[in-house]
């Protein structure tokens, strides 16, 4: 008989104390690491945090125009959102009862918000070169982002770009991102690891143990493609990847257990994801378990942009 999630003696034991200890340890120091690097900004002085506005919509190459993010994205977010819509016609909105369908409607409104992103800065890129794919440059670094040089236009009204070495005793002067951009990296970060740990969960912990299920066409795609598509956003973009913003992801995995734990200290149901139960006395081993397997899953994204920037750098030397 399955054990009434509602009961008093459910939530008030030992295990239960253990798994909110190991829950609350993550959010304390997610909240240090917030308030020291996003709380407090000096002026004129880079912090491992800092964003500039151009870096939401320029891509990691110079041989790579900006409309091709643009592309990317507005594809990957169709693509999505079509999956998401097909997923509540097919199952119903109790989908959102699962972890895999919040990170998958976050990783959709990422593409969304990209797109639009992406969409002006191809309008600000058009407005200051006059549209010519040739004037574009890109020249990305792990530490400095991506900087454009000025771009001028001749007595004829053809677009000139300044070269960076004619400028290199200016500093090239770039606009800081606002509120909105910070938000997008947060977001984008926040996703990188979300894709990695729903991914990781279902195909080596749940699906081995589902005794040959048959997975549809839908399943599949629920389960990889925003993974997938977001590798591809993470290869093109020029967006950083600062350690201390794994505090968002482990925020979001908090908010889900959270929400998880309230449904059911009301409501009799049964848990998405066995190792979520509390009834089990190695309830707390899993709470630690996947609680440490965010740092390996938010790892993989940051390794793919230091490759990527490694060899952006070798190409460029070359």
């Amino acid at each position: 008989m399955a054990t009434d999630t509602t009961a008093s003696s459910y939530w008030l034991n030992w295990r239960v104390l253990l798994c909110a200890l190991i829950l609350l340890a993550p959010l304390v120091l997610a909240a240090v690491l917030i308030w020291r690097y996003e709380g407090k900004r000096r002026e004129g002085r880079e912090q491992p945090g800092t964003l500039f506005q151009d870096e939401a919509w320029t891509t990691c190459h110079k041989r790579v125009h900006p409309r091709w993010l643009l592309v990317f994205r507005v594809f990957s977010f169709a693509a999505m959102l079509t999956l998401l819509i097909s997923n509540v016609v097919r199952d119903g909105a109790g989908i959102f009862y699962f972890y895999t369908q919040w990170t998958f409607t976050l990783v959709t409104l990422y593409f969304g918000y990209a797109s639009l992103l992406s969409i002006y800065g191809c309008c600000v890129y058009n407005k200051e070169a006059g549209g010519s794919t040739e004037s574009y440059t890109s020249i990305h670094d792990a530490e400095q982002g991506t900087y454009r040089p000025p771009i001028t236009r001749d007595e004829a009204g053809r677009t000139i770009p300044k070269s960076p070495i004619a400028h290199s005793e200016e500093a090239p002067v770039r606009e800081a991102a606002g509120f909105w951009v910070y938000v997008f990296q947060v977001q984008f970060q926040t996703c990188a690891g979300a894709v990695v740990l729903t991914d990781i969960v279902f195909w080596a912990i749940i699906y081995p143990f589902t005794n040959g299920y048959k997975l549809s066409f839908l399943d599949v795609c629920m389960h990889s493609l925003n993974a997938v598509f977001l590798l591809g956003d993470t290869c093109l973009n020029s967006l950083r990847f600062p350690v201390f913003r794994i505090s968002y992801f482990i925020l979001w995995s908090c908010i889900y257990v959270a929400y998880q734990w309230i449904i059911h200290a009301f409501k009799n149901l049964w848990w998405p994801y066995q190792f979520l139960s509390l009834s089990s006395p190695y309830a707390p081993l899993w709470y630690l378990g996947v609680t440490v397997m965010h740092i390996p899953c938010f790892a993989v994204f940051f390794l793919v942009i230091k490759m990527k920037s490694s060899l952006l750098r070798r190409h460029n030397s070359s």
